[in-house]
């Protein structure tokens, strides 16, 4: 059995926090201040009779060690309101009388400094006193002084102020309460809201939060916001998918329908070509439409590795062409990532440096770099080049500006719709050594 449970509200937690710690740091400031007090009356006090031993020494050095001549008895109680010793050679003077038994054996004492007496029980005379012991000598005879007070008038003085600290304490306590009480609630009250959302869209009432969060909560609506894009976007792609799959291949399947229900023609080589050719355009389709699916656009806590995986592409290409050259050139580590999904990149990579290794002479070099917050893929081929006229029309679905080369023109349309999604760029250019260049750019 557990004796704390584990809070589960934010306000249960910073109350179970903040209460305690105000508490016990108002309990150490009052212990603190007792016993700087304790230390700063014994300091006056010392003080004090220094001061008035002082005072003894120079009136007895002024009456040539002659005790008689001094003003002692009630004078000394009445100015100093302490009770003095003084020793001579001749005679020994304590006032008042019922102190003798406390200041007696200080005389006899060799110490020159505070003496503190407590625990004493003598009728008439206090149980805790604060004494300065003195000696010194005047025309050769040695003298020795002592005054001390009454420490235990001080201490009940110490004690009620003490104890109106504690009060005034207690009292800031419940002060703090209440301040750490309305500070939570005002601060929480953006959570409120963030909750009062919540609801809202778990509702239907609203499809965004729009709400103003503080600055520790605004990465987290964000995400949810990006989350909820994200399905919408989902949602969009599954059924543009359907509706174009629906479409395409309706015509096909209608065709080879329309050849297998004719029984009044024979099932000769142009009719097979022309079924061949339709249920090759059925697969293009569904292959089409299966890649697209698989694309994850931005997704939260996915990240790729560019280096290791435009290597291992460069490997595998290498093996498909390998009268062909696949360089890579980065100052990217192994280590570093983006925050791209791992089979868009492949995708991206895929596609662009298969493209080039169809239409390259000798040498297809990728650049992979990062200037700031944008991440550029660059791919260049030594081929023929596309004109520049042409340029504009490359990436459009099914187009092939070659029909020698096997493909089926989705590569740079699928390359161009991945980056899309991430909010990139697509550009085509004329490369260094005459083939085609194409830069991509995404803001990571």
């Amino acid at each position: 059995m557990t004796l704390f449970r584990k809070p589960v509200s934010v306000k249960g937690a910073l109350l179970l926090l903040l209460l305690p710690a105000g508490i016990g740091l108002m309990a150490i400031a009052w212990l603190v201040h007792g016993l700087l007090l304790e230390r700063m009356s014994r300091e006056f006090v010392e003080s004090r009779l220094k001061d008035e031993v002082a005072f003894l020494e120079h009136h007895i050095r002024q009456s040539d060690g002659q005790i008689d001549m001094l003003q002692t008895g009630d004078y000394f109680e009445e100015v100093f309101h302490h009770a003095f010793a003084i020793q001579s050679p001749e005679q020994t003077v304590i006032s008042p009388q019922s102190w003798q038994p406390l200041l007696s054996p200080l005389l006899q004492s060799d110490e020159q400094r505070s003496i503190r007496v407590h625990g004493e029980e003598i009728p008439n005379a206090p149980s805790d006193i604060l004494a300065y012991r003195k000696s010194f000598f005047v025309g050769g005879a040695p003298i020795t002084v002592i005054v001390s007070e009454d420490m235990g008038a001080l201490q009940n003085s110490q004690a009620e102020l003490h104890v109106w600290t504690a009060i005034v304490s207690i009292l800031l306590i419940f002060l703090l309460v209440g301040v750490i009480w309305f500070g939570i609630n005002l601060s929480m009250r953006p959570v409120v809201s963030l909750q009062a959302a919540l609801k809202r869209l778990q509702s239907g009432e609203i499809s965004r939060i729009n709400v103003e969060a503080p600055e520790e909560f605004r990465p987290l609506v964000q995400q949810l916001n990006q989350l909820l894009d994200s399905l919408d976007q989902r949602l969009e792609r599954s059924r543009e998918a359907l509706a174009n799959l629906s479409h395409s291949v309706k015509t096909p399947i209608a065709a080879v329908r329309q050849v297998l229900e004719d029984t009044s023609r024979p099932l000769g080589n142009d009719l097979r070509l022309e079924m061949g050719s339709r249920l090759g355009d059925i697969d293009r389709q569904l292959e089409a439409e299966m890649r697209r699916s698989q694309f994850a656009g931005p997704q939260v806590g996915k990240s790729a590795y560019p280096v290791k995986q435009a290597r291992d592409l460069l490997w595998m290409l290498g093996r498909l062409y390998p009268e062909k050259s696949f360089e890579l050139s980065t100052s990217l580590t192994e280590e570093f990532r983006w925050p791209i999904e791992e089979h868009d990149l492949n995708e991206i990579l895929g596609n662009l440096l298969d493209n080039a290794g169809k239409w390259s002479s000798e040498c297809v070099e990728l650049s992979l770099e990062q200037h700031h917050s944008l991440a550029q893929i660059t791919v260049t081929d030594d081929g023929s080049g596309v004109a520049e006229s042409e340029r504009l029309l490359l990436g459009e679905r099914g187009l092939r500006l070659d029909e020698q080369v096997p493909g089926h023109g989705l590569g740079l349309a699928i390359v161009r719709e991945i980056v899309a999604r991430y909010g990139g760029e697509t550009s085509f250019a004329k490369g260094s050594k005459g083939g085609l260049k194409v830069q991509i750019e995404i803001s990571v």
